[in-house]
């Protein structure tokens, strides 16, 4: 219980949305890897472990996560932990009523949260998250012991800290204007995480293009299809085009 409290804390952190980023850190760029099914695999794992305890993807089954080749025993196997049925849209973990009393709102559902972010001019939408759950550090002046550089004073404790370990930023103190200015220079590893700074920015990339990949799981087939119709197109084009001279050429 105690686990699922911490990460329904750290789930109204969506809630509250993000702070433009005029002024702050800039976004970086999150690796495109939603025809990488390997790394949905890997996402959507991470996914089932650390998000849906509070998170709710309604919009979303769990047979639907063949597309991204798993078979119907493997999510039943690995990723059935809130229903016994494949067909079922993953649901939190939590209690909507419970999650209510305790903290006055429910977490938002995530099915379409990358889209929204990049409906919200935060770059690709995989951008922010890309850099939002890569940029947490410790923060013992907060009720929760974390902050986080891309969202000052965030509401929500970081839920992956276990895999990242815990960290602080460095700055450099330089003058600008006859006035301090702090600047971001790297960060300093308090506490080893179970995953290495390489591998922690896989596993991230890898949840964040499973959230890409959850909004629109049909997107990499449109664009497919799309491409070829413009070939078509193209072709039938040149056909119409000589089929025309053709026609017309003995015409006074």
């Amino acid at each position: 219980m105690k686990k699922v409290l911490i990460t329904l804390i750290a789930a109204l952190g969506f809630v509250a949305g993000a702070h433009a980023n005029t002024g702050g850190i800039a976004w970086d760029k999150a690796p495109n890897k939603t025809n990488d099914l390997a790394a949905l695999q890997n996402g959507a794992k991470l996914f089932v472990n650390y998000c849906l305890n509070c998170h709710s993807a309604a919009f979303m089954r769990f047979n639907r996560l063949k597309d991204i080749g798993l078979t119907d025993q493997q999510i039943k196997d690995n990723l059935l932990f809130t229903t016994d049925k494949v067909g079922e849209t993953m649901k939190a973990a939590i209690d909507p009523r419970q999650a209510k009393e305790w903290f006055g709102a429910n977490p938002p559902d995530l099915t379409v949260i990358a889209r929204s972010r990049s409906a919200a001019g935060q770059g690709s939408g995989g951008d922010y998250l890309y850099t939002y759950l890569r940029t947490y550090y410790a923060d013992p002046a907060t009720a929760t012991g974390w902050n986080n550089l891309a969202f000052p004073n965030v509401g929500m404790p970081h839920a992956l800290w276990e895999l990242q370990g815990k960290r602080a930023p460095v700055y450099e103190t330089t003058m600008e204007h006859g006035h301090e200015v702090h600047v971001f220079k790297g960060w300093e590893q308090l506490t080893p995480g179970t995953m290495t700074p390489a591998q922690y920015d896989q596993a991230v990339g890898d949840l964040v293009s499973y959230l890409q990949w959850m909004g629109e799981p049909a997107q990499n087939s449109r664009v497919r299809v799309g491409v070829w119709v413009l070939l078509f197109l193209c072709v039938m084009t040149l056909f119409t085009w000589r089929l025309n001279a053709a026609f017309w050429k003995d015409v006074k």
